[in-house]
C-alpha cells in the first residue's frame, strides 16, 4: 500500500512524496525544470555534472565519495532529461531506507543535505565556479553530442525531429548544440547557474518508507538558503492538437553508413484534445511499440524489410516516431508498408491476439516502473508536467478496458508530417 503526498513547500518548490514500504531502497531527486532554449541548453546539460564535482565543503570528488561511503554507499547522479518542451536538470539519489539501517543514522537526511549542497553551495574559486571542473564537463559534454552524433539511429531521430519543429523549442537536443557547447566559459556557466538557481521552478520526488511530514522537513532544512525570486510561471510545453494538413517533407542524406535509416514523424493532432493516456499506450503497443505489433510482426519478421522496427509515443507534445533500419534500396517498400500497417490499424483491422499482446506489454511496462523507485519518479515527473494528479497505477485497469474503436480513432488522427532517409554513400537509388 502506497501514499502519494502533493505539496508545495517552499516558493517555487513543489514535493511529490509517495510513501511505499515494499522498497529496502529510497530514492529522492531534486529536478530544476526550465524552459528549453537554444541560448542556455548546452549550459543547463552540462551544469549538474560540474556541481557534482564538488562543494564547499566537499570540494573534490574523492572528498564526496569518501562521504558517499560513510552514508552506506549512497548514490547521487546528475540528472538531465528532456521533456516535451522543457530541460528538467538537477540530481537524483538512491540510498538505503532509514527504516531497513541498524543504527538509525538518518541517511535521508544526510542525503538531501549533500544534494542540498551541490545544489547551493558548489565549489568555487574567486567567486565563479572552478575553471577545471567547467572545463573538463564541457569536454565531455563535447564528447556525449559528437557520440549522439555518430550513433546513426539517434542522429536520425534527431534530425526528423529537427525537420519537424524547425526554429521551435521542440527541435533543440537535450544537450544543446556542439557549437554553444564550445563556447561556454566559466563565466557564463556561473552567470547562467545563479540565474537558473534561484528562478526555477524545483519538483522534489522522494519514495520510501519515510512520513511525508518529516521528508518535507528534511527537504526545507535542505534548501533553506535557496535564493528565489518573487513570482514563478512554471515553464510550459505545447501540446499538439491541431489536425495537420500541411504536405509531407522528405529529406535524405548520405553518409559512410552501411545500414540505412527510416525515420517518420507523425502529428496525433485531435486524438491529444482530450487525451486518453491508456489508449494512446495500447495505440503505439499495437502499432509498433511491442514484439506483437503489426511494425514488428509484418514488416520486419514477415517481409523482411528492416532489420527493427518500432514506434514511440511522445505524450508530453503530442507525436509519435516511426523508426526502422533497413537496406539502402528497401526505402520505398519500407516505407509504404509502415503506411499500410497504420492504415491497417486505421480501418480497425486489429487481431484479438494483437490487442491482447498489446496490452499485455503496456501493462507489464506499467508494473515494471511501479516496481521500482527509479520507475515511479519518471512516472511521476511526466504526471506533475501533464498536471495529472491520479496514481499511474490506475493506468492499469484503464488499459484492460481499451477497446478496439479507441485505438483506431487514434490512429486515425495520426498524420505524416516528416519522413528522414540516412543512406549512404555509394546509394544511387
Amino acid at each position: 500500500m502506497q501514499r502519494v503526498y502533493n505539496k508545495q513547500i517552499m516558493r517555487g518548490v513543489n514535493l511529490t512524496c509517495v510513501k511505499a514500504e515494499k522498497f529496502k531502497t529510497g530514492c529522492l531527486s531534486m529536478t530544476l525544470i526550465t524552459q528549453l532554449d537554444k541560448k542556455t541548453a548546452a549550459m543547463n546539460a552540462m551544469l549538474p555534472s560540474v556541481l557534482r564535482r564538488g562543494t564547499a565543503r566537499l570540494p573534490d570528488m574523492e572528498s564526496i565519495a569518501a562521504e558517499l561511503d560513510d552514508m552506506y554507499g549512497v548514490r547521487i547522479e546528475p540528472a538531465l532529461r528532456k521533456k516535451g518542451e522543457l530541460q528538467c536538470i538537477g540530481f537524483y539519489a538512491d540510498f538505503p531506507d532509514d527504516a531497513f539501517l541498524p543504527d538509525g543514522r538518518n541517511i535521508l537526511e544526510k542525503t538531501a543535505d549533500l544534494m542540498g549542497e551541490m545544489l547551493l553551495q558548489p565549489a568555487t574559486s574567486g567567486g565563479r565556479l572552478k575553471a577545471e571542473y567547467v572545463d573538463s564537463e564541457r569536454e565531455n559534454l563535447i564528447s556525449d553530442i559528437k557520440a549522439e552524433i555518430n550513433d546513426k539511429r539517434t542522429y536520425a531521430s534527431m534530425r526528423l525531429t529537427e525537420m519537424m519543429f524547425k526554429g521551435e523549442r521542440y527541435g533543440i537536443s537535450r544537450l544543446g548544440s556542439l557549437h554553444d557547447a564550445e563556447k561556454i566559459t566559466v563565466h557564463s556557466l556561473t552567470r547562467h547557474y545563479r540565474e537558473l538557481i534561484s528562478s526555477s521552478i524545483i519538483q522534489v520526488f522522494y519514495c520510501g518508507a519515510a512520513e511525508p511530514e518529516y521528508v518535507e522537513q528534511v527537504i526545507r532544512g535542505a534548501l533553506a538558503t535557496l535564493p528565489r525570486v518573487e513570482t514563478y510561471n512554471m515553464p510550459t510545453t505545447e501540446l499538439l492538437t491541431e489536425e495537420w494538413t500541411e504536405p509531407v517533407k522528405y529529406l535524405t542524406e548520405k553518409m559512410d553508413v552501411t545500414q540505412g535509416k527510416l525515420v517518420m514523424g507523425y502529428r496525433l493532432g485531435e486524438a491529444m484534445r482530450r487525451p486518453n493516456h491508456a489508449a494512446l499506450m495500447v495505440f503505439n503497443a499495437v502499432f509498433g511499440g511491442a514484439v506483437t505489433s503489426k511494425l514488428f510482426m509484418n514488416v520486419r519478421e514477415r517481409l523482411s524489410l528492416c532489420y527493427y522496427a518500432s514506434s514511440g509515443v511522445d505524450r508530453l507534445k503530442g507525436i509519435m516516431r516511426v523508426s526502422s533500419g533497413i537496406e539502402f534500396s528497401k526505402y520505398n517498400e519500407a516505407l509504404s508498408e509502415i503506411e499500410r500497417q497504420l492504415e491497417s490499424v486505421k480501418n480497425g483491422e486489429i487481431l484479438p491476439i494483437e490487442m491482447e499482446g498489446a496490452k499485455k506489454a503496456v501493462i507489464t511496462a506499467i508494473y515494471s516502473a511501479l516496481d521500482e523507485p527509479g520507475g515511479l519518479e519518471s512516472l511521476y515527473l511526466d504526471e506533475s508536467i501533464l498536471g495529472l494528479s491520479g496514481d499511474p497505477s490506475d493506468l492499469v485497469p484503464m488499459v484492460s478496458e481499451v477497446t478496439m474503436e479507441q485505438v483506431a480513432k487514434i490512429a486515425d488522427c495520426a498524420k505524416l508530417d516528416s519522413v528522414y532517409f540516412l543512406t549512404g554513400e555509394d546509394d544511387n537509388a
